[in-house]
């Protein structure tokens, strides 16, 4: 197995339960570092796109493939969490992308129930062993929209997803019969924990219609044996070039903001994971 931060338990619990919460993963400073940097880049704002929920309320995010050489790619460059992630797929792991979700105070809307297979099925990626972890960046509550898991559904395997708004969610009475069979379960977060999810897990999130954000950066990664067969607007197999755990004080310290311009956002028109896959539910 590969050698990373978890426990044999905790990778036991992921195999078993589809996702784990890893608790203070990122200490304080660097969770700081990485708030202050998100909140006040101006280029990471400016190149965040909104999907609507289906009943006008809208979440913003902001979305790019490769790590760069700022804050946001050391945390998604890091040997403690890439190492992690390896011990989960059992491989290499690369970088498949990155994102800010930006649930902001009384107007974030909800994500509806959906797989990240059930998108990314559509890149040519042939198996699900890819693994996602969101980072709270500021506390994530029940209040606020944290996210939901039903624990176990990724033993479902990959659900039919059908259009809800903007986002394309898993098939609604497939979901409303999983909800009898799975716990559903809060990931109710502090700033620094970490949540590790498989690519078929069912979660959601509500609105956020408290007086608090919510935001959260995600990275995803696949693994080498499970390169897509085709290319997609996420990346084939790259070496991801890991660095020391340091490195994120050193680029926090250095600046707040990443270098934006070595960071290639994804606009929206791009985001071909949800957009593809809208495009063959509309065109049925």
């Amino acid at each position: 197995m590969k050698q990373g931060k978890l426990t044999s338990k905790q990778v036991a619990a992921y195999h078993r339960d589809g996702f784990i919460i890893a608790r203070r993963f990122f200490d304080r400073t660097e969770i700081d570092l990485l708030s202050r940097a998100a909140h006040e880049d101006r280029v990471l704002d400016q190149h965040s796109f909104s999907r609507d929920d289906g009943t006008g309320a809208r979440v913003r995010l902001s979305l790019w493939n490769h790590p760069g050489d700022g804050i946001y790619g050391m945390f998604a460059r890091c040997h403690k969490l890439v190492d992690s992630v390896e011990q989960l797929l059992d491989d290499e792991a690369y970088h498949y992308h990155s994102k800010m979700i930006m649930k902001d105070a009384k107007v974030g809307g909800a994500w509806a129930w959906h797989q990240d297979y059930g998108y990314w099925y559509q890149n040519g990626v042939l198996t699900p062993n890819l693994c996602s972890v969101s980072i709270a960046v500021d506390a994530a509550t029940k209040e606020n929209g944290c996210m939901q898991v039903l624990k176990g559904s990724h033993a479902m395997g990959r659900v039919d997803h059908i259009l809800s708004g903007d986002q394309a969610g898993a098939d609604l009475e497939r979901v409303q019969e999983a909800m009898k069979r799975y716990e559903l379960v809060d990931c109710v977060m502090k700033p620094g924990d970490a949540l590790f999810f498989h690519s078929n897990l069912l979660h959601a999130s509500a609105r956020n219609d408290s007086d608090k954000p919510r935001w959260s950066m995600i990275c995803c990664y696949n693994a080498k044996g499970n390169n897509p067969y085709k290319e997609a607007h996420h990346p084939r197999y790259t070496p991801l070039k890991k660095v020391a755990d340091a490195l994120i004080k050193k680029a926090g310290l250095k600046r707040f903001a990443e270098d934006s311009s070595n960071v290639a956002f994804l606009e929206v028109k791009k985001d071909a994971s949800a957009t593809s896959l809208k495009t063959k539910l509309a065109a049925r």
